[in-house]
């Protein structure tokens, strides 16, 4: 039996342009996982997708309109980042101070997943424009240049209904299944479990945080190995309507 393994990966400083693939290579290197081995599961902050991709936005260059002055001042935000985000957002559900709650890509977003923390003061870091081709691309490079055939998860932290702090979870995936549909399974008692799946990317991504941090690690990555998930052609996370969702359907009740 394989032994697990979680590994965080340090680089520099990431920065617009760079090689993604060839930064993790190099850092892994460095680490105690040495190398890239088939099986291995690679999880990245999405942050650093979205620099690297040049997702950065210099708040100084952003003109709010006057909407954004005035949501600006309802919610104790910068007009600029107001004008940033709901540029960003599909619609904005409601907000708190300092935050607004946005429907982004048929998820509910603080901010539309907009970050200022790990970026340049003065500049934001969005959320990356396809995280599931990003997740797919850094992959096939991985592939190429080293012939090891892992999965990889872009990975974002969030907050969750009534719980303090934060926890991963998956915006991208490539090479293993995001979800593990385990309906028609028994439990303990013999009962037909009908609706249960397994967000395997999530309980991944929330592994993969705990050695890469929030703060100044310069840790934008993680390697799990020994997990014994199959890695092959999976493609994508899987979101569900906002009508059988149990938080939409509540905001729509008070509508």
């Amino acid at each position: 039996m394989s032994s697990f393994l979680t590994v965080g990966i340090r680089t520099r400083i990431i920065m617009p342009g760079d090689d993604l693939a060839e930064a993790f290579i190099a850092g892994i290197a460095g680490s105690d996982a040495q190398s890239f081995r088939d099986g291995d599961i690679l999880v990245i902050a999405e942050t650093a997708v979205a620099t690297a991709e040049g997702a950065v936005v210099e708040l100084a260059s952003v003109v709010p309109g006057e909407e954004a002055v005035r949501t600006g001042e309802r919610y104790g935000m910068d007009p600029r980042l107001v004008e940033v985000v709901t540029g960003e957002s599909d619609t904005v559900v409601g907000g708190i101070p300092g935050f607004l709650l946005c429907m982004k890509g048929g998820t509910l977003l603080p901010n539309a997943g907009i970050d200022a923390s790990n970026a340049p003061p003065g500049t934001v870091v969005l959320l990356p424009k396809d995280p599931d081709a990003s997740a797919r691309q850094i992959r096939e490079v991985v592939r190429k240049r080293t012939g090891a055939r892992i999965g990889v998860i872009i990975a974002d932290s969030r907050t969750h209904a009534m719980r303090a702090g934060c926890s991963g979870v998956a915006i991208g995936c490539s090479g293993i299944p995001a979800v593990i549909d385990i309906r028609g399974r028994s439990d303990l008692f013999g009962r037909t479990l009908e609706v249960t799946k397994q967000a395997l990317a999530d309980n991944i991504a929330s592994a993969a945080e705990i050695v890469m941090g929030e703060a100044d690690e310069c840790t934008p990555a993680a390697v799990l190995r020994g997990l014994g998930i199959p890695v092959g052609d999976y493609e994508g996370i899987e979101a569900i309507d906002a009508d059988e969702c149990l938080f939409m359907g509540l905001l729509k009740q008070r509508d």
